[in-house]
């Protein structure tokens, strides 16, 4: 059984760098010696059963990469994250898919290795760092530094019930250029960012502010676009969750005003643990 986490990237101001395990996970089941792919839960009558889905496409590149051929396998997965929403689904099932592959050929993969090699084919370190790691992660280039995150941090995933959006569409929405002093705000604020997740939760209403992305993101669903502004008023931290259009709120310190019917509200919250392999005979 192989457990991997949900994720939040950039959380605010912390774009393509910062990410956050959320305790709300997909598992993964893998059987030697038979054949077949199923799949319950979130997105379970949309993913490929003919070895097309993510999963089974990244053990495939993971056992070429090594010069190996996996054995004959079954796949059972159950999903708790939701598709296209903005909380790592796809950097989820990378990292299982790395994860499976590790675990079947038996390659040692380090934690390092596991998140360059699913940050490679899922394209997004933000999401890998944290899926595999855990806790807050903070991606820099090639590498990766974790952290521990405050442990009075009580996050609340608002997941729009109608809408979705894909990596794609939300970075064709973002300029290609931002002004100085934009890019001046968000290096001040993601230093912030990184001292109210692990330090001072009290800051997240101010840290959590961003000029690079989220505006562009938010336009696309106005319906995200009004709540956002709803929570910043009531006096919570608010970012967009990844490429949107779910939105991450921080309960503390506030009260979330009503969201209205047409989202799902989840308290997940934080994952330290990261992702988990469980072999059995």
């Amino acid at each position: 059984m192989i457990r991997v986490p949900a994720t939040s990237a950039n959380l605010g101001p912390g774009f393509d760098c910062l990410g956050l395990a959320l305790e709300l996970c997909n598992e993964v089941s893998i059987e030697t010696g038979s054949t077949g792919v199923s799949w319950s839960g979130e997105g379970a009558d949309e993913l490929p059963t003919d070895g097309g889905d993510r999963v089974s496409r990244t053990m495939a590149a993971v056992a070429a990469a090594a010069g190996r051929e996996l054995p004959s396998f079954s796949l059972r997965g159950r999903n708790a994250i939701p598709l296209e929403c903005g909380l790592g689904s796809s950097a989820a099932a990378a990292a299982a898919g790395v994860l499976a592959a590790d675990a079947l050929l038996g390659l040692g993969l380090g934690p390092g290795e596991i998140v360059s090699s699913a940050a490679g084919i899922e394209g997004h370190p933000d999401n890998a760092a944290a899926a595999v790691l855990g806790g807050l992660t903070i991606a820099v280039g090639d590498a990766v530094v974790r952290a521990e995150p405050h442990p009075s941090l009580s996050p609340a995933v608002l997941v729009p019930r109608e809408h979705r959006q894909s990596t794609q569409t939300a970075r064709a929405a973002l300029a290609e250029q931002v002004p100085f002093s934009d890019a001046i705000f968000n290096v001040q604020h993601v230093a912030l960012a990184v001292v109210a997740l692990t330090e001072r939760p009290d800051l997240l209403r101010v840290a959590l502010d961003d000029r690079l992305h989220q505006a562009a993101r938010l336009a696309l669903v106005p319906e995200a676009e009004a709540l956002y502004g709803s929570i910043r008023r009531a006096g919570l931290g608010v970012c967009v969750s990844g490429a949107g259009p779910s939105l991450l709120v921080f309960e503390g310190g506030g009260v979330l005003p009503d969201v209205g019917d047409g989202w799902e509200v989840l308290r997940p919250g934080v994952r330290s643990a990261g992702a988990e392999v469980d072999v059995r005979p």
